[in-house]
């Protein structure tokens, strides 16, 4: 970097270099502990597990495609692939969108919902004791509100280039 750049540049003090690094650290092992959880548990990752409860608490337990991706935050051919696993189990199906004959519907079936139900006590343990447990009412309220203004401050306008919009 020129020096110019590096003398403007705003870096992290201490303090913000330690909570960032630790955020990101918590953040990789909250992920990884999940994953090997469900994968235990239901054989599935727990980007498949997101996808079958997402449409569990759906009108219909069914879901515009597009829709399911900017929900999720993945990119549509990411999910395509993993509804394609998942109707390979019987837990989701695809029909035509009736009010677009261009769109997809992604359906939940009634074994995926059983699934759901089968698979959610041991994930939400898992992130009880993870999380939760470890934390004060307090402590719980102000992470909620710290995630908010972090999610807030990531909203992206209408027209960017997002990945699950691809």
């Amino acid at each position: 970097m020129s020096s110019s750049i590096m003398s403007v540049m705003r870096w992290l003090s201490e303090d913000e270099q330690a909570t960032w690094r630790a955020f990101v650290h918590a953040t990789t092992l909250l992920d990884d502990h999940l994953d090997r959880q469900l994968q235990r548990d239901a054989g599935m990752t727990h980007l498949y597990f997101a996808l079958l409860s997402t449409l569990s608490e759906t009108q219909g337990r069914s879901m515009r495609m597009t829709e399911l991706a900017e929900k999720t935050k993945i990119t549509r051919s990411r999910l395509s692939h993993a509804v394609a696993r998942l109707e390979g189990n019987g837990w989701l199906r695809r029909e035509s969108c009736p009010s677009d004959r261009r769109g997809q519907m992604c359906v939940l079936t009634d074994e995926g919902y059983q699934e759901v139900v089968r698979t959610a006590p041991g994930h939400v343990a898992a992130v009880r004791a993870a999380i939760f447990d470890r934390l004060t009412p307090e402590q719980t309220a102000r992470l909620g509100e710290i995630a908010r203004i972090i999610a807030e401050g990531l909203h992206q306008p209408a027209d960017a280039d997002l990945p699950w919009q691809r």
